[in-house]
């Protein structure tokens, strides 16, 4: 019933570790989820920079940021500043193009304290590709949750046991988080052949240790599940779990923080962030990322399943 287990790989990005899920060089998406990160956990001490993302560009997909612990401050050139708090969603989609910035508000990081969360990008389908951007922040009660002896489980985005979430979805998919006692059982959302379910759905474990079948995983593992596969999941102990999937938008390339259906796209948002086309966020316009050195070749024609060397902020 498991197609497939990747396994984190940890980041330091100055101070700051990350546990990087996708893309994953044997498996870019799952679903339409393009990119997964796990911030933390960390803990920081009082005068340390904590978070600190400077202005950067995203084109052809949205951004999941949620967290457990901890908070951020986004801004983008939208005009949005919104700071993000446990079980909140920040949802932005950046269509033909956004700029934006993540960074730990100076009162936080006079203070300290932790740091724990999740960064996800959803591809967006092709007729979404070149949207205008626009910026949603959702509270806890945007989000259905349900609670019941030792499962607290909540719909962060999507659509899936019967409920649906407020964030504003381009495509089919799910994305839910677990918060199980030990011994819990549980199921995710049904696969593939059965009315309502997903084709490709995964489970990451944020923290904790979990069973599926007759195996055992730990924290920062993910899980790819077989299309049809219906696993019961225990919880070995109190464990944190991400669940997530849906259904794919069809092959996409990644080069540093841009998504496309295709290399022209690619191109045009590297021009225009090299070219100062792109306004940085008001109230955060003193600095930016530059465009990362790179061949000015286009990838060759197996480029949308081929890992890029170039990571994503």
């Amino acid at each position: 019933m498991i197609e497939m287990v990747i396994d984190a790989r940890r980041k330091d990005l100055g101070g700051f570790e990350v546990g990087r899920v996708l893309p994953f060089h044997a498996r870019r998406m799952v679903g339409p989820f393009i990119f997964l990160d796990q911030m933390g956990p960390a803990e920081f001490v009082a005068g340390a920079e904590g978070i600190n993302v400077r202005p950067h560009p995203h084109i052809g997909l949205s951004t999941l940021s949620y967290l457990f612990e901890g908070e951020i401050m986004h801004r983008d050139n939208t005009g949005a500043v919104q700071a993000i708090r446990p079980g909140e969603v920040n949802w932005m989609t950046a269509g033909k193009g956004i700029v934006h910035s993540e960074r730990t508000d100076p009162l936080k990081r006079s203070t300290g304290g932790p740091m724990h969360g999740m960064q996800a990008w959803v591809a967006l389908p092709e007729e979404a590709e070149d949207v205008d951007p626009s910026f949603h922040h959702h509270g806890e009660d945007d989000q259905p949750a349900y609670e019941n002896g030792g499962l607290f489980a909540r719909l962060v985005a999507g659509e899936a046991y019967g409920a649906k979430a407020a964030v504003p979805t381009s495509s089919p998919l799910f994305y839910v988080h677990w918060e199980l006692g030990e011994g819990v059982r549980t199921t995710p959302p049904p696969g593939q052949g059965v009315a309502g379910g997903y084709s490709e759905r995964a489970l990451y474990v944020a923290r904790g240790e979990i069973e599926v079948g007759d195996r055992t995983f730990h924290e920062g593992q993910m899980i790819v599940l077989e299309p049809t596969a219906e696993p019961t999941v225990r919880a070995v102990k109190p464990s944190t779990v991400m669940v997530l999937g849906g259904e794919p938008v069809g092959p996409r390339l990644i080069w540093w923080n841009f998504v496309a259906s295709s290399q022209e796209r690619i191109d045009a948002a590297k021009a225009d962030w090299q070219a100062g086309r792109m306004a940085l966020p008001v109230g955060d316009d003193e600095e930016f990322i530059p465009l990362p050195d790179a061949p000015s070749t286009p990838e060759p024609a197996p480029a949308p399943v081929k890992p890029d060397p170039t990571d994503p902020v």
